[in-house]
C-alpha cells in the first residue's frame, strides 16, 4: 500500500487534516505555555458556585471562535465539495463489481447445454444447499426437503396428503389431506399427467378419477393449474428446472427453519440458479 499517495484523494485529505491538526497543536500549545508565565485571570464571577469555587464570566477565546468556525467551514467543504457523501461507497463499489461479474459470467453461460447446467447445479448445490438437504439430498432423516423425490407424481401425492407449506401466496398455505388417501393418488396422477411438466404417470388408470376431483384443487390453482396470476403456485412449471427457481426466488419454511430468499440476496445468479434448478430436477429422474 502506498501511504502518500497523494493521488488518491482520501488520502490527501487525510494527510491534509493530520498535518494542519498536528501544527494547531503546537502552536497552541505553545502560545499556552507562553501565557502561563505572564498571565493571570481576572475579571466578573458567574454566580454558580462548586464546593466554593466560581468561574469567571470570560468571553471564549479568540483562538478558540476561530478554531470552532474554521472547523464548521472544513467539514461543510469536505462533506460538500472535497470528498462528496455520494462520490463513493465500498457497498456501491462492491455492488457494481459483483453486476459486473455477474454479467460476464452470465454472457459467458448464455448458450451452455443442460449437461453442463447440471455440473455447474451441482457445484452450487454443494455450497448453498448441501447443509440443509444434505450431500445426497435426501434431506438428512426429514430435518428438510428430500429432493430425490422433489418433481415426482409421489412427490405430488405427499404434498396433498401432507399439507404444503413455506413459499408466500396470496392464498397461502395448502391444508393436509383436502381429499382422502386415494382421492390423493388420483389427483397426484392427474396432475403429474395433465398439468404438471412431468408429463407421465404410473397410474394411467386413476387420471379421469383425479380429473372429476381437481375442482378440489382449482379453488386455488386454477381450472388450468396456474396458480391464477401468482395467488398460487403454477403447477404447470412442477417438475421442471422453472419450479425450483420459483421456490429461490420465494424462501420457503419448513421444518429445520427457513430457507432464504435467494433473489433478494443476490448470491446466486441466474445462470447459477437455472442451472440448480437443472441439477435439482435430474435428481428425481
Amino acid at each position: 500500500m502506498k501511504w502518500f499517495n497523494l493521488n488518491d484523494q482520501v488520502n490527501l485529505l487525510t494527510i491534509i487534516g493530520a498535518i494542519a491538526i498536528i501544527v494547531l497543536t503546537l502552536v497552541v500549545c505553545a502560545r499556552l505555555f507562553a501565557l502561563m508565565k505572564v498571565k493571570k485571570e481576572g475579571g466578573e464571577l458567574s454566580e454558580a458556585s462548586w464546593d466554593g469555587i466560581k468561574e469567571y464570566n470570560n468571553a471564549i477565546p479568540f483562538g478558540w471562535a476561530i478554531s470552532f468556525i474554521l472547523l464548521i467551514v472544513w467539514a461543510l467543504w469536505y462533506f460538500l465539495a472535497g470528498y462528496p457523501l455520494n462520490s463513493y461507497s465500498q457497498i456501491g463499489e462492491y455492488n457494481e463489481e459483483v453486476n459486473a461479474y455477474n454479467k460476464a459470467f452470465e454472457d459467458k453461460f448464455a448458450s451452455v447445454t443442460p449437461e453442463e447446467l447440471k455440473v455447474m447445479g451441482a457445484q452450487v448445490y454443494f455450497v448453498q444447499c448441501a447443509t440443509c438437504h444434505g450431500l445426497t439430498a435426501d434431506g438428512m432423516e426429514g430435518r428438510a426437503a428430500d429432493l430425490r423425490a422433489w418433481g415426482t407424481e409421489k412427490a405430488i401425492e405427499d404434498s396433498i396428503n401432507k399439507g404444503s407449506k413455506g413459499m408466500e401466496y396470496p392464498l397461502g398455505e395448502m391444508p393436509a389431506a383436502m381429499v382422502d388417501a386415494e382421492g390423493a393418488k388420483a389427483v397426484a396422477a392427474f396432475v403429474a399427467k395433465e398439468i404438471s411438466a412431468i408429463g407421465k404417470t404410473a397410474n394411467e388408470n386413476l387420471v379421469e378419477a383425479g380429473r372429476a376431483q381437481w375442482a378440489t384443487c382449482a379453488t386455488c390453482h386454477g381450472e388450468d393449474g396456474k396458480g391464477m396470476d401468482g395467488s398460487a403456485p403454477d403447477l404447470t412449471m412442477y417438475g421442471s428446472g422453472e419450479f425450483v427457481v420459483e421456490v429461490l426466488n420465494r424462501g420457503k419454511a419448513g421444518s429445520i427453519g427457513v430457507m432464504p430468499n435467494f433473489a433478494d440476496s443476490g448470491v446466486l445468479n441466474s445462470v447459477q440458479e437455472k442451472a440448480l434448478g437443472e441439477y435439482v430436477k435430474s435428481l428425481g429422474e
